[in-house]
Parts: structure tokens; C-alpha cells; sequence
């Protein structure tokens, strides 16, 4: 429910840090969507309170009584700040929108039409465009964009496992999720919505919302500071903890059941491995020309001696 007494049937969280241009561009493409049942809270990770005031103070009556600002003195990390989003609204439907991404103007209309005519359904994703892009003389400049995945039919979880499929930006759900499945996991600096997701698609299937990208990801690829992206610039930290969410899924295996299935897989899939290695060089060698050279002069070498 906005200042308005206005129940609002989606809930928007934009977690920002000192990022004010990108914020202004974040509250461009919700205001600019044709669904309007929504209500925003910006959560503010320790940046500068004023600009954030300032920037929901400029938008146009009747849009600003919707937003929201929640202000944290000192900087918690992205999931405290995506649950303190998801605790201070009340919407049913819930999504993360970062405040560097954008969407097209229809993907909350289209995404909550989707789950209202699909009520056994826990979310739906959109198909993703990756939006690369370069400051150029203090502005933002779109330098190529790309299709996030596109050879992947349905968002499933034997995909999930290998690494992150979709990104918050393109995934509205139901509150519900957090009700069943608890918040996100504030121990994590980063991949923690990697986590929320391998346990929402452990509980059932999602679709995508059709074959056209709603949701914009955008990166800038040798951007630093407050203008890189975690996945760029935090790169490291998206090993170490994809690493431990791995090592704890295994170890809560191994006290249920045991180590004989992995031990087992362990070993094979490193037979596996040897196998195709060795079969892959011996087809270089028998199709390099310099390989067949030594190897005929090598058969010449053992006929003399015979």
C-alpha cells in the first residue's frame, strides 16, 4: 500500500549506493510501465540520503506518493538491503530491480497477467538482454546488447545448478516464496539471489514469459567502483561463494546420506574425463600434420633397426 491508501498488487525493491544517475534511469523505466497497480521502496546501502530524497521528491504527482526510501546509516550488503526491500512492502508480487537495469515498458503488465492466469505457478522469468555499455564523457553509451541465454528453452534446475540462469531483474514472483523458502541469505555478499533461485526451482518449474527480453541487464565491462557491476567486480567473491554454496549443498548431502554415491561419481566422472582427453589427442595427433611427419619417421627408424 503506497502514502495513498492505494493497494498495489506488485512490489518494486531497488537496492542503490551512491549511483544517483542509474537511480534516475531505474525510476524512468518504472514509471514508464504501462502496469500501475506498483508500489517502489528504494533501500539505500549507506549512500548519500539527500540525493535519494531528492530524486523520488522530482518525480511527477501521483507517481511519487508510490515510492519509498529506506536508509541505512552504514553499508549492510545486497541481500540485508534485498530484505529490509522485501519487509518494508506488503504487494503479493514481488520483484528486484537493481538500480542499473531497466525494463520495457510493458513487463510488469505482462508478467502479472501471466501469474494471474497461471495461479499454480510460484514466478515467471523474462528472457534477459544483456544491454554492454561504456561511460563516455560522463554519460552512459549503449555499445552492443545480446540475448542472455538464448539457447535455453525453459528456466530449469538441472540448469540452475551449473551457475545462475536469470537475474533479478527479469523475475517477478509470488511473496509466498519468501513465507516457504525464508529470505534471502544475508551471509552472502553476492550470489545470493543464485541461492533463493536454486531453492524456488527445487519447489517446481518456471516458464519465460514468451520469446521477447522485457528485462534489461546492463553491464559496463571495465567500469569500477560505483559504476562496475558484481559480476564484473566482484568476480572473485562470485567464485568463493558459488564454491561454499556448493560445499555446504554437499556436506548437508553426506550427512544424510552418506559418501558412498560421491565418492562413487567422484571417481567416475574422473574416469570419464581421462577417456575423452585421451581420445580427443589422439585425434589431434592423427590429423596434424606434424604429428604425422615424426610418427612416419618414427615407423622409418624402427624398420632400419629391424
Amino acid at each position: 500500500m503506497d502514502e495513498t491508501g492505494r493497494v498495489a498488487r506488485v512490489a518494486v525493491v531497488i537496492r542503490t549506493k551512491d549511483r544517483p544517475e542509474l537511480l534516475r534511469r531505474a525510476f524512468r523505466s518504472i514509471v514508464g510501465q504501462t502496469f500501475g497497480e506498483w508500489e517502489a521502496v528504494v533501500v539505500n546501502d549507506g549512500g548519500d540520503a539527500a540525493a535519494v530524497d531528492a530524486l523520488i521528491a522530482a518525480q511527477p504527482e501521483g507517481v511519487r506518493e508510490r515510492f519509498r526510501a529506506v536508509h541505512a546509516e552504514t553499508s549492510r550488503g545486497r541481500w540485508v538491503s534485498a530484505n529490509a526491500g522485501v519487509l518494508a512492502t506488503t504487494a503479493p508480487l514481488l520483484v528486484l530491480h537493481d538500480d542499473d537495469d531497466s525494463w520495457h515498458p510493458e513487463f510488469l503488465e505482462r508478467a502479472a497477467a501471466y501469474l494471474d492466469a497461471h495461479p499454480e505457478r510460484q514466478g515467471v522469468v523474462s528472457r534477459i538482454q544483456i544491454v554492454w555499455e561504456k561511460l563516455v564523457e560522463g554519460r552512459l553509451r549503449t555499445v552492443r546488447k545480446e540475448i542472455f541465454e538464448e539457447g535455453l528453452p525453459v528456466p530449469t534446475l538441472s540448469d540452475e545448478l551449473l551457475y545462475n540462469r536469470f537475474v533479478p531483474i527479469g523475475f517477478l514472483y509470488r511473496r509466498a516464496l519468501h513465507e516457504e523458502l525464508g529470505l534471502y541469505d544475508e551471509s552472502l555478499p553476492v550470489v545470493g539471489d543464485w541461492a533463493f533461485y536454486l531453492k524456488v526451482l527445487a519447489r517446481g518449474s518456471l516458464e519465460y514469459l514468451g520469446e521477447t527480453p522485457y528485462a534489461y541487464w546492463h553491464q559496463r565491462e571495465r567500469s569500477e567502483g560505483a559504476e562496475s557491476n558484481s559480476v564484473i567486480g566482484a568476480s572473485g567473491d562470485h567464485a568463493k561463494y558459488d564454491a561454499l554454496i556448493r560445499e555446504r549443498a554437499l556436506r548437508e548431502y553426506v550427512e544424510e546420506h552418506g559418501l558412498g554415491l560421491v565418492l562413487y561419481l567422484t571417481k567416475y566422472i574422473d574416469q570419464r574425463l581421462e577417456e575423452t582427453e585421451f581420445r580427443v589427442r589422439h585425434e589431434v595427433r592423427k590429423f596434424n600434420p606434424v604429428e604425422r611427419v615424426y610418427q612416419k619417421l618414427r615407423t622409418m627408424r624402427e624398420q632400419r633397426r629391424g
